[in-house]
């Protein structure tokens, strides 16, 4: 709002403009009422009169469209700035955060609390300030041009209202709160149930969702009713004081007007300024609603930008240019939380340029929770894991992960073509770079069936392809980023094992001389590696080679005599 305090006072200059200009209306309708019972007001002076009034009504029309445009307009630049202000600083925040909070209630910060403060700093100034200036100027006529009782009479029911404005105002912020709330949780379980549909249909739950959907709507639809309540108590009051202030002009105005102490068209002025009058009494309470409101989404929003992301890049950070891909993981051990047990113990790793690691263990074992840590995704609590020589925390975040191409487990795509998806870590990449990225990926046939082939929309989080299809356009799109490290996160589970052959052998020509990070669960998929490391519940059970660990005949050889026993049966089968 001061970036933009210049063009908020040229809008609050022409409103009070408009505000000033429309007073001369009762004054001239006096006029024109006392010349006309006095006969001392003949037809030019009453066509003068009038010419003045479609005067003033010309400068109202031009004050309103001068503040509508500037008030109005910037409330909504405001609007935009804060939102890309809001979602800037959400994308700075650390994966701790969004664990924490659910999707939907992120969404009400962005729809309802940003239109709330738009409507706070837009037509609740309007309202407010002009509420303000018209009832100083309207009183001030009042008692200047008719009477200074009268007018005293008048202002009863307006300090009622301003006693009464005062405590409404402190209420309905909270009930807005506690309403944006639960309008929250309500779209959280609208998107989440969405997003799951095919779960609830695959178990047959529809009235199990339908019924805890109903219970949701319900907590919404009462704290909505909350709010409403109270403004059903405050308007119709509203409404009633402003009768009683006619009710008190015509018993009192009337009264002075018989006993000669007030003339017809004084009378008539006063009737005027009283219905002047009205508008901004009426305006007061939807003035508290809007900024009490505003105000609560104003807090909220301050919740979210008060966030810091422990995450973050050091205050002397180190120069660092592309990485050589030399990985050393010293004595790491790490937990989520206090309360939460070890997810590892004791990890020391060492990975040099060019080499391939394979990281194995039970589901559960650690091994996500290593590629995290390895992504800065959470921060090194005891141990350390260096880069080329370089401690991970200092190493500036963009520079980091710029050097690391990441396939995640849940190989997220994006609502746009398999060409945008593939893309992605390279906007920049030619139609040539991306088809030779899916064919490393073996998607490339895949793709060329579809009827739009590399146009073709994947749809939300990529539901019209395969698991193997997704898996491996999210393989393909690591590959085009080409960057010195690559990490794959049991990202080849879902293809089989012929597919899984073809992706690995093209994975050894398109990435040599480049370090690899490989999670799996199936031993063919880290045969090839020169160093296989595997976790038992956090902790480093084995490493060495695919040759070595076999002849320890460890958890590593069990787990590899098994699955070709799977294997077998598979093909007997």
């Amino acid at each position: 709002m001061l970036r933009y305090s210049p063009i908020y006072l040229i809008g609050l200059a022409a409103l009070f403009m408009v505000d000033y200009v429309q007073l001369y209306i009762p004054q001239y309708m006096g006029e024109v009422t006392d010349g006309l019972a006095s006969r001392t007001l003949d037809a030019a002076g009453v066509g003068t009169l009038c010419m003045k009034i479609i005067f003033v009504g010309v400068l109202h029309l031009l004050g309103r469209f001068v503040w509508r445009y500037c008030i109005f307009g910037t409330a909504r630049k405001v609007e935009r700035i804060m939102r890309n202000q809001l979602f800037d600083h959400l994308e700075t925040l650390s994966q701790r955060y969004f664990h924490e909070h659910k999707t939907g209630d992120l969404m009400s910060y962005f729809t309802n609390d940003l239109e709330a403060v738009r409507m706070a700093v837009g037509p609740a100034i309007v309202t407010a300030f002009d509420a303000t200036v018209l009832t100083v100027l309207v009183l001030y006529r009042m008692i200047t041009r008719v009477s200074l009782t009268l007018t005293l009479y008048a202002l009863i029911p307006m300090g009622i209202l301003a006693v009464g404005g005062y405590f409404y105002g402190k209420h309905i912020e909270t009930r807005y709160r506690k309403m944006q709330k639960a309008f929250a949780d309500l779209q959280d379980y609208v998107q989440e149930s969405v997003s799951g549909e095919r779960v609830v249909k695959a178990f047959v739950q529809e009235k199990r969702q339908i019924d805890a959907f109903c219970a949701v709507n319900d907590k919404k639809r009462k704290a909505s009713l909350h709010v409403v309540k109270l403004n059903i108590l405050f308007i119709p009051t509203l409404r009633l004081l402003v009768g009683v202030t006619y009710v008190i002009a015509i018993l009192v105005g009337g009264w002075f007007t018989m006993i000669g102490e007030m003339t017809l068209g004084r009378f008539v002025m006063f009737n005027a300024y009283i219905g002047s009058l009205v508008w901004p009494m009426l305006a007061l309470g939807d003035a508290i609603t809007t900024l009490s409101q505003g105000i609560a989404g104003m807090k909220r929003i301050h919740e979210i930008m008060d966030e810091e992301s422990e995450i973050r890049d050091a205050a002397e950070p180190d120069e660092v240019g592309p990485f050589s891909g030399q990985i050393r993981i010293k004595d790491l051990s790490f937990r989520y939380s206090e309360n939460l047990p070890e997810k590892l113990r004791h990890v020391s790793v060492s990975v040099e340029p060019g080499e391939t690691l394979a990281v194995m263990g039970r589901t559960g074992s650690g091994k996500t929770t290593l590629v995290n840590l390895l992504c800065r995704l959470y921060d090194v609590e005891d141990g350390a894991i260096e880069y080329d020589g370089h401690d991970i925390k200092k190493i500036p975040l963009r520079t980091l992960r710029e050097n690391i191409a990441y396939v995640p487990q849940d190989n997220f795509l994006f609502s746009q073509t398999l060409s945008g998806n593939i893309s992605f870590g390279k906007l920049d990449a030619s139609q040539e770079e991306i088809e030779k990225a899916a064919r490393a990926a073996d998607i490339h046939d895949n793709i060329m069936e579809f009827p739009e082939q590399y146009e073709t929309m994947v749809g939300e989080r990529g539901v019209t392809l395969s698991g193997g299809q997704k898996q491996r356009s999210s393989i393909a799109r690591a590959l085009l980023k080409n960057s010195p490290i690559l990490i794959l996160d049991d990202s080849l589970s879902a293809v089989d094992t012929d597919t899984e052959e073809r992706i690995l052998k093209n994975l050894k020509e398109y990435r040599k001389g480049k370090t690899n990070i490989i999670i799996a669960h199936r031993v063919s998929t880290v045969q090839n590696a020169d160093h296989i490391l595997v976790l038992d519940e956090g902790v480093p059970a084995e490493y060495g080679s695919w040759d070595e660990l076999m002849e320890r005949d460890g958890i590593f050889a069990s787990m590899a005599r098994k699955q070709q026993l799977e294997r077998q049966l598979q093909q007997v089968e």
